[in-house]
């Protein structure tokens, strides 16, 4: 049996990573939101990570770009709290570590 390898460049491998994050953020559900929250000890209430769930579900947001993070951090302060969103931003800037 014949076992088939191919390589890809880091830079390819960074690129596939950020789309499989970027991918799952954008189709996170306030509960999955509620329970990384909890994992990562960031307060957040089941009905913040419900708005926030809802605006950032299908956005295409990625959160690698400091611009459209940004942007979105802000939205969400305006869903809920400042401090909600800066609590929100510290989990999306552990995912893109």
């Amino acid at each position: 049996m014949k076992t088939h390898m191919f390589f890809i460049g880091s830079d390819a491998k960074v690129k596939l990573i950020q789309n499989m994050v970027n991918y799952k953020i954008n189709l996170i559900t306030g509960d999955e939101l509620y329970k990384y929250a909890r994992q990562f000890k960031v307060k957040v209430s089941r009905e913040e990570a419900e708005k926030i769930a809802d605006y950032v579900r299908g956005r295409q947001l990625n959160i690698f770009d400091d611009q459209a993070r940004s942007k979105a951090i802000k939205d969400i302060a305006k869903l809920t709290s400042p401090e909600t969103a800066r609590e929100i931003n510290r989990v999306f800037v552990m995912f893109a570590k």
